[in-house]
């Protein structure tokens, strides 16, 4: 297999004419594939749905004296603290359990910031003439349109291969307007990045000019291994307040991805005197959140060891479906050198990075051809890619027999959007 910049133009041209009937054929399967998001398959669903014989007598519905079919414990039951806490290597005291959705609990941490402001805050965001914010990038679409919910201007800090790129951080943040940065520090949302030590450093010792700086730190996929063992992981509250700035940071994580994405429990670790600032407001909004799901998940998942236990049985699922698509690339495309790839060993996706100014003609040829992805640019803050090249390729949800169509229909588009963009 010849690389597309050595052909002439006879044989790229000759090439493009065999890809269009291919692309052809493709069409002619009515094909109608989603790999729009990161979701649990249908199996994996079956597979915890057990999760619903937890609670059967009277007597399990009170615990630590708690009704929990009732109101109250607005932060969560001890027992699932104690839970999260273990998953996180944090402490119960630091640890708010919500209902079924982590960014919902991102979003009320920011609305709180924008209408009352955070504790150092010397006035509510609201009141600021700007508010600036770090997304590093290639990131996760829906923290970029949280913040930009709140017309904040958003800031690109490029991805490097141990996180965020810390010298164009720590150079943002003495502009005292930037507020914050969103991190998914663990299999980063898309390229599958583990952050280093020296990044989480890095980042956790920070003396940013806004006193109330914030790091969001989702950690979603804290315990997502789907190739080879649990992948220890620095705790940032500790770091914070090693530092310094314990006050700085919110840390996030939910069952999404362990039980249902739909049904799950979701958690926010930070602070005491954050927690009781928050719990201020958050406590007008509601009166508590649902503590059936709460001690469900607790007498499910038990600890750590047994949540673990239960992720290899995810991973089992999960690992033929990323093999299925690297070693498509690997094959169809590497020899080509017309893109490059991220190799992750947990989390929910792939980044490809296509030949500049192709991607949204890849995806809208997918399209055509009925294989459906997240869009172009969705990647970036604004929904704008200034290469016009970064693709998500998310493979978790579909069979493995859909996901080898649709990275064969994707793997054609790549290849005629190229030799488009080369000239044929």
């Amino acid at each position: 297999m010849t690389a597309y910049k050595d052909m002439t133009l006879d044989q790229r041209r000759a090439e493009y004419a065999a890809l269009q009937t291919a692309f052809a054929d493709l069409k002619a399967q009515g094909l109608k594939l989603d790999m729009t998001r990161g979701k649990p398959c249908k199996d994996q669903l079956d597979m915890v749905s057990d999760i619903f014989d937890m609670l059967k007598e009277p007597e399990d519905y009170i615990v630590d004296g708690i009704d929990i079919r009732n109101y109250g414990a607005l932060s969560g039951l001890p027992e699932a603290k104690r839970l999260f806490a273990n998953l996180l290597d944090c402490k119960p005291k630091q640890v708010f359990v919500g209902g079924n959705a982590s960014l919902q609990l991102m979003y009320g941490v920011i609305d709180c910031a924008f209408i009352h402001g955070r504790l150092n805050s010397p006035r509510p965001w609201c009141k600021e003439p700007v508010v600036k914010w770090l997304c590093p990038a290639p990131g996760y679409d829906r923290h970029f349109k949280l913040t930009e919910s709140f017309g904040f201007e958003l800031i690109t800090i490029p991805m490097t291969s141990t996180g965020p790129d810390m010298d164009a951080v720590e150079e943002a943040i003495k502009d005292p307007a930037v507020k914050g940065i969103w991190c998914v520090p663990k299999y980063s949302n898309p390229e599958g990045i583990i952050y280093s030590k020296d990044t989480i450093v890095r980042m956790a010792s920070m003396k940013p000019a806004a006193p109330d700086f914030t790091i969001m730190w989702d950690n979603a996929y804290c315990i997502h291994e789907f190739d080879g063992d649990y992948v220890e992981f620095p705790d940032i509250l500790h770091q914070c307040k090693k530092y310094g700035n314990y006050d700085m940071v919110y840390e996030f994580a939910s069952t999404s991805k362990i039980t249902f994405p739909g049904d799950g429990v979701a958690c926010m670790a930070t602070s005491e005197a954050n927690l009781e600032d928050f719990e201020k407001w958050i406590g007008i909004q509601t009166i508590s959140y649902d503590k059936v799901n709460q001690q469900r998940h607790v007498l499910y998942l038990q600890n750590r060891a047994h949540t673990l236990k239960l992720m290899k049985k995810h991973a089992a699922f999960m690992k033929p479906k990323f093999e299925a698509v690297l070693s498509t690339l690997d094959r169809e495309i590497a020899p080509l050198e017309i893109a490059s790839w991220s190799h992750p060993k947990g989390g929910y996706f792939v980044s490809f990075d296509a030949m500049p100014g192709t991607a949204k003609r890849t995806l809208a040829l997918c399209k055509e051809a009925g294989v459906a992805m997240t869009a172009a640019g969705a990647t970036f803050p604004y929904g704008i890619d200034p290469n016009d090249s970064n693709i998500r390729i998310a493979p978790s949800f579909p069979p493995v027999e859909d996901v080898e169509k649709a990275i064969a229909v994707f793997c054609t588009c790549v290849k005629m959007s190229a030799l488009e963009k080369l000239g044929v």
